[in-house]
């Protein structure tokens, strides 16, 4: 807990006081092979074919071998960037937002969505049967956040919460929803998995877990619907490692601009659900700032 304290001190202050992304190495020798890391909410066996497909295409644009890696978690991707064993990585707006605070990686493109925003709804959901109807009927009741580090799994709800003043100072989520009845899970599948099985009568997720047929069955999906949303949530990002050099970095950029073509946006919107576009990465997670400050007092308790 101490290190992951202090990984989100770094995420708060960074959101506070912008940071300039570093120039990528000039000088750098060009990587022989690409290590492209995704992170791990999605099934496992989607996940598989997923990295499968995107390490040939990339392979194919890039004219060099992609290996497509699935790391337990976002830290390991951070720890890859500063130590130069992954070159690019699919991180949440808040894992950035830590990346650019260590100066190990910065934003390459961004996520956009149908109506032209780079930002997405987050949503509390619960069973389609359960008699809950705000937020304000969960008082007491046990609830699954995606992660201690989701942005909208935990840190935009959190921070809703405390809008809404359903918090107290400590903005501890345990004194609105009950002592023992805050769980975090390991993404979203888990956190909606912990509500199917009972544990939880409510968990908070992106939007596209319920809406779209990617994280979730059929089967799943028919059995919840969404309680609340809230948001802005800066979309996902695409950041490379700083220490690449400029041309691997336009090469990787390149490749992935090349997914919102026609003949391979079914693979994009499977891999990443959104179009890729160009993005600055101060001004994408500026609006993270108050949310991150909140989540990082909470997990004190």
């Amino acid at each position: 807990m101490k290190t992951f304290l202090r990984s989100l001190a770094f995420v708060a202050a960074a959101a506070f006081c912008a940071i300039a992304p570093a120039a990528f190495a000039s000088e750098a020798k060009p990587v022989e092979k690409f290590v492209v890391a995704l992170k791990p909410d999605k099934n496992p066996e989607v996940l598989r074919a997923e990295k499968s497909q995107l390490s040939s295409f990339l392979a194919e644009k890039l004219g060099r071998p992609v290996e497509v890696v699935i790391p337990l978690s976002a830290t390991v991707i951070l720890e890859g960037f500063a130590n130069g064993t992954i070159d690019l990585g699919y991180l949440s707006a808040t894992d950035l937002v830590n990346a650019r605070a260590r100066g190990a990686a910065d934003l390459l493109l961004a996520g956009e969505f149908p109506d032209g925003r780079t930002a997405y709804d987050s949503y509390w959901v619960v069973k389609k049967d359960a008699p809950y109807r705000s937020i304000e009927d969960l008082r007491g009741k046990p609830v699954a956040f995606a992660s201690r580090t989701s942005t909208s799994g935990f840190i935009v709800p959190l921070f809703d919460l405390q809008k809404r003043g359903l918090l107290g100072p400590d903005a501890d989520p345990a004194g609105f929803f009950g002592a023992g009845n805050v769980f975090f899970g390991v993404g979203y599948v888990s956190a909606i998995e912990r509500l199917l099985a009972g544990e939880a009568e409510a968990a908070a997720v992106s939007y596209y877990v319920l809406d779209q047929d990617k994280h979730l069955s059929p089967g799943q999906r028919a059995q919840l619907r969404m309680l609340q949303k809230q948001g802005p949530v800066p979309s996902h990002v695409l950041a490379v490692r700083n220490s690449l050099s400029a041309a691997d970095a336009a090469a990787l950029r390149a490749a992935l601009l090349a997914l919102n073509e026609p003949a391979a946006s079914d693979l994009r919107d499977k891999v990443f659900t959104t179009k890729l576009v160009a993005a600055d990465g101060a001004a994408h997670v500026a609006s993270l700032a108050e949310g991150l400050a909140l989540a990082k007092k909470a997990l004190k308790q």
